[in-house]
C-alpha cells in the first residue's frame, strides 16, 4: 500500500465472508459487533466475498477512513481456516495475500523430523 495509505501497524483479516455491498458503515459495524475491535484504532480490516475473489479494506488514517477493494480476474485470495472470528497477519503476509499467491504455505516452519 505505497503511496496513498501507511502501512498500519495491524492487520485483521475477518474470517467470515460479508456481503460485498457493505459500506464504510456496514463494514465498521462488524469490526465493533464482531470482531470486537474500533473501526478508528488504526489498524486495517480485511473482509472477504463469499466467492474467495474479492477483498474489502476497511483503514482509518487519522483524518478520515479509506474502503478499498481488490478483485482478481482468476482464482482465490488464500483464506485462513480458522475457529476464530478473526485472525492477524503481518505486513509480509499481507503483500503475499493481495498478491494471490499462498500466504500460509510461506510462512510455514519446516517439521522437526525433516532431515536436509
Amino acid at each position: 500500500m505505497p503511496g496513498l495509505i501507511s502501512c498500519p501497524p495491524q492487520i485483521w483479516l475477518a474470517v467470515m465472508p460479508v456481503d460485498m455491498r457493505r459500506g464504510i458503515d456496514g463494514l465498521s459495524f462488524i469490526v465493533q459487533q464482531a470482531l470486537g475491535h474500533s473501526p478508528c484504532a488504526g489498524s486495517a480490516f480485511v473482509f472477504r466475498n463469499r466467492a474467495g475473489n474479492r477483498l474489502r479494506l476497511l483503514v482509518w488514517d487519522g483524518a478520515g477512513v479509506w474502503l478499498c477493494q481488490r478483485r482478481l480476474h482468476q482464482g482465490n485470495f488464500v483464506w485462513p481456516k480458522s475457529t476464530a472470528v478473526n485472525y492477524s497477519m503481518s505486513q509480509e503476509q499481507w503483500q503475499w495475500l493481495i498478491a494471490g499467491v499462498d500466504w500460509q504455505r510461506l510462512s510455514a516452519i519446516p517439521q522437526a523430523h525433516w532431515q536436509v
